[in-house]
């Protein structure tokens, strides 16, 4: 059985997964703190993994206008660390991304679209930190986007257009693509759903949600980051041909 260690096992998207896959290896942040280097190579050094799942980061994208110094500690530094631990064991990274790398200015976006200009900085972190996970070396980087279960602001925007998801529809697709990382050659892949504005995923789980515009925001939103996938429903079929 290959070996499987992620990181960010207590956030949102790692809670999902350990629940999908139980056999991975998720330390908590106090084990395995991606911005202490030395406490990531130790980790790596002793459990060896075959494949490792870069889920830990800095989420907030409003509060990373004023904690900028943190979101880059952990973002791109935390990024770098984990990097430069999976080169020195020779594992494969899945590096877990966003749309945010993207400008917002068309949609539709492909894995080979020249990403920025950012128009935050969660989404310069988040640019940055893809640059630094290509050290490894052996690394597919995952762009997808995700929400709780639950809509959980009374408001979403309209003018806001999308291809990110729930967290409990998106994990099992990342899951998949964990399971099926050896096979994947592709240094980049799309994993998201169909395009639609904020607004539109809201309703589908809080019928009492209002419709607003991202001049509301209080931080500046890219309009459309919505996803071009084919290429991941192109290797999902040809798993289910395989299976």
């Amino acid at each position: 059985m290959v070996k499987i260690l992620m990181t960010g096992g207590g956030g949102r998207l790692g809670t999902e997964l350990q629940a999908l896959l139980p056999q991975m290896i998720a330390p908590s942040s106090q084990v395995l703190n991606v911005t202490d280097a030395v406490q990531v190579q130790r980790v790596m050094e002793q459990e060896r993994p075959q494949i490792v799942v870069h889920a830990a980061a800095y989420t907030n994208v409003g509060a990373a206008e004023q904690e900028r110094a943190q979101c880059w500690r952990v973002n791109v530094e935390g990024t770098r660390h984990v990097a430069e631990a999976v080169r020195t064991v020779g594992a494969k990274l899945i590096h877990i991304s966003t749309d945010y790398v993207f400008s917002g200015d068309i949609g539709g976006y492909r894995e080979e679209d020249v990403p920025g200009p950012v128009v935050n900085y969660y989404s310069l972190t988040k640019l940055v930190a893809e640059e630094a996970a290509r050290s490894a070396g052996n690394v597919l980087i995952v762009r997808t986007s995700f929400r709780p279960r639950t809509f959980q602001y009374p408001v979403a925007f309209g003018d806001v257009f999308t291809s990110q998801d729930y967290v409990d529809i998106i994990a099992p697709m990342v899951a998949e693509v964990i399971l099926n990382a050896g096979a994947i050659s592709d240094p980049i892949l799309h994993v998201a759903t169909e395009r639609k504005s904020v607004f539109e995923l809201a309703q589908r789980r809080n019928a009492e949600v209002k419709e607003g515009s991202r001049v509301q925001a209080s931080v500046v939103l890219p309009a459309d980051v919505s996803l071009n996938t084919e290429r991941w429903q192109a290797l999902r079929a040809n798993w289910v041909h395989q299976a």
